[in-house]
């Protein structure tokens, strides 16, 4: 029996569920890429979204390969479409993102960066999230390695659940 929707998390409901599809990543230090990925936001009554994401590289054919990034978190709604977003990755990096959701879309900034000693360098990201159509789309811009913060991913996803 799935708990029902807390009354803090209406504006981010149209995130729910679990969603699948491709998107392409480059930065100035790598060469330019095609990824798959699968997101899912779940909630469990509580005032938070529970949310995770894996990608993979794909090949010529789009075929999935080799295991990309995941990070994994929490995202927190309050009054006035005020939006939290706490991310924690397997890299050594956490992340605390602030932003506002407007109808059915989302930007967030990071508002504080904490990194373990052998974490890469990384200091700023940009998060866009969004419905096109039926699909949700994001973008995220960041600041790394001695780069400005600047375009890193974007992705187009199909809600599969």
């Amino acid at each position: 029996m799935e708990p029902e929707l807390h009354p803090d998390l209406e504006p981010l409901k149209f995130l729910l569920g679990d969603w699948e599809g491709a998107g392409v990543g480059g930065y100035p230090n790598i060469e330019s890429f095609r990824f798959g990925q699968e997101i899912s936001f779940r909630h469990i009554g509580k005032p938070y979204l529970i949310y995770t994401s894996r990608t993979w590289r794909l090949d010529d054919e789009g075929k999935l390969g080799a295991p990309l990034a995941q990070e994994s978190g929490y995202w927190r709604a309050h009054s006035g479409g005020r939006i939290e977003l706490v991310l924690a990755h397997p890299t050594g990096i956490a992340e605390i993102y602030i932003g506002n959701v407007i109808s059915t879309r989302v930007e967030l900034r990071t508002d504080v960066v904490a990194r373990t000693e052998t974490a890469k360098e990384y200091t700023a990201g940009h998060r866009l999230y969004g419905l096109i159509g039926e699909d949700l789309g994001y973008a995220y811009d960041m600041a790394a390695e001695g780069q400005s913060l600047q375009s890193h991913l974007s992705a187009q996803l199909k809600r599969v659940a």
